[in-house]
């Protein structure tokens, strides 16, 4: 806990067993009350493993998608009463030393959002980042801050923290099963006016850390640019889209039956 407030650590996890050890050991486990996975259909074993380090596991019966995995992740750390959620990716690409300062970011009540940004300082391309990656990232938070009259270092990474708050009020049902789930997470968080901080993050690309390919890059570019276009047509009154509206799907109640996932435990 920090200042009272219940930290819950979540990783949305595919393909992550040679990686998953390392991620949860660095984890500052003196301040974070709980930690969960989510196994997005891995084809290794991701999931007994982590039930084997005694992690609360939840598989889905399917790969349904990044975005899918975060929904789960959400609902689940609600149910364990978090007052501050943190999403880690199980693949060591973000170190978890920096949940403490992300998490007391939100405890101090200054911040609804903290976002660890790999862009702040110089650690991206040092990093390992692939140069096209570095400059789409750019030019994209450039085309971003424009449309939503907003200044972030930058709007994909994958490192973040939330209060309960954020998670309960934003109609995050409504957002793709993809990866652009994380872009349109960040959209809605500035249109309904959440507070957001950024933390400098160092970045590490290796044969292990999860990474999509170019193709499924150029697919979120482009969900990028229409949820971009979006946000600012709603914010004109011209259209009206669901994800930015207050009173559409939000996280399930905690007493909602989920039929396509399980807690591993009760997996045959």
């Amino acid at each position: 806990m920090i200042y009272n407030r219940k930290i819950v650590v979540v990783m949305p996890a595919f393909n992550a067993s040679k990686t998953l050890q390392k991620t949860f050991d660095e984890i500052p486990h003196d301040i974070v009350d709980a930690v969960l996975l989510v196994d997005d259909g891995s084809h290794d074993d991701t999931a007994q493993l982590s039930k084997s380090m005694g992690i609360p596991t939840y598989v889905h019966r399917g790969n349904y998608g990044y975005g899918r995995n975060q929904k789960t992740c959400y609902n689940e750390a609600m149910k364990l009463n978090g007052d501050i959620i943190v999403m880690l990716h199980p693949d060591y690409q973000y170190t978890p030393r920096l949940i403490t300062a992300m998490a007391s970011m939100i405890a101090s009540g200054e911040y609804d959002v903290v976002i660890a940004s790999r862009i702040l300082g110089v650690g991206a391309l040092v990093g390992g980042m692939p140069r096209y990656k570095y400059y789409a990232n750019r030019m994209l938070t450039f085309f971003q801050n424009v449309l939503l009259s907003y200044k972030l270092s930058e709007y994909h990474s994958g490192y973040r923290a939330f209060s309960r708050n954020v998670l309960e009020r934003l109609p995050l049902m409504e957002n793709s099963d993809d990866f652009v789930f994380d872009n349109q997470m960040l959209a809605q968080i500035i249109y309904f006016k959440f507070r957001i901080g950024e933390i400098s993050c160092p970045t590490k690309y290796f044969d292990e850390a999860s990474s999509i390919n170019f193709s499924r890059s150029v697919k979120y570019g482009f969900g990028v640019l229409w949820t971009s276009i979006r946000f600012l047509l709603n914010r004109l009154k011209i259209l009206h889209s669901r994800i930015f509206d207050l009173k559409c799907n939000k996280l399930p109640s905690i007493e909602q039956p989920e039929s396509y996932y399980s807690n591993v435990e009760n997996l045959r």
